[in-house]
């Protein structure tokens, strides 16, 4: 039973992350207007949780973004939207006990990789110069979704052995921090922006008592495409004409 719930929620968390895809190249022209931009955010991120003796763990993420105008100011924004797609974590970590004798030996002097992933919303104000350089901070909030440690132990010249056990019920299912980075806009301030941002962990994550407390840590290298934004400025166009 725990392997069909199991398999259940991963293919609703990649049908979710899909859908929202889908939706975004369908319907993004109807998301944009002279107040907001809509499009797609992705990229490579670097993660670790401080309080534990890890490694920098690399992933790939993917969401999607608003950019809300001020109607007093323009070139200041609110961004917001959701990751769908967030890993985080830590690897490189010792091994410890699983408290079974035959798995403990076969996985001693092996490492194990901490993953977390969340569905992650950052609240942030977006300031844009005239330059096309933009900065934006804020808070932003996670929800875990699912958590597993991975041991792994090379044999020959591969990591030829894998035991994953399920975690989450030992973390916290909400995290939040602060979020800042900066970044440039691309054909004149109209088109494609990349960037750089860090978050910063507030919540102590792990909820098991008498241990060290453990924050997210992150920085994320994005590109953020706007969808349908030219086609939905033809539309307008149009319907002045």
């Amino acid at each position: 039973m725990k392997k069909i719930i199991l398999i259940a929620s991963i293919f609703l968390t990649s049908a979710t992350a899909n859908s929202q895809v889908l939706i975004s190249l369908i319907f993004g022209d109807k998301l944009n207007s002279d107040a907001i931009e809509f499009g797609l955010d992705g990229g490579i991120n670097f993660s670790d949780i401080q309080g534990l003796d890890g490694k920098a763990a690399t992933g790939f993420n993917l969401g999607f973004y608003f950019d809300f105008k001020l109607k007093k100011n323009p070139s200041w924004m609110f961004n917001t939207g959701v990751l769908v797609k967030s890993p985080m974590g830590t690897k490189g970590l010792p091994v410890y006990s699983l408290n079974n004798p035959e798995l403990d030996n076969a996985f001693e002097g092996g490492n194990v990789e901490r993953k977390l992933r969340y569905f992650n919303v950052p609240l942030l104000m977006k300031h844009q110069f005239k330059n096309n350089i933009f900065v934006k901070g804020g808070i932003e909030l996670g929800l875990l979704f699912k958590a597993s440690d991975e041991f792994t132990k090379t044999i020959k010249d591969s990591q030829d052995l894998v035991y994953t056990i399920e975690t989450r019920d030992d973390y916290h299912r909400i995290d939040f921090g602060l979020n800042f980075g900066a970044g440039y806009r691309l054909m004149k301030g109209s088109g494609m922006n990349i960037g750089a941002q860090y978050y910063l962990g507030l919540k102590d994550i792990y909820k098991v008592a008498n241990t060290s407390p453990q924050y997210n840590r992150g920085f994320y290298i994005t590109a953020g495409i706007p969808i349908g934004k030219n086609k939905a400025k033809k539309n307008k166009e149009n319907k002045q004409d």
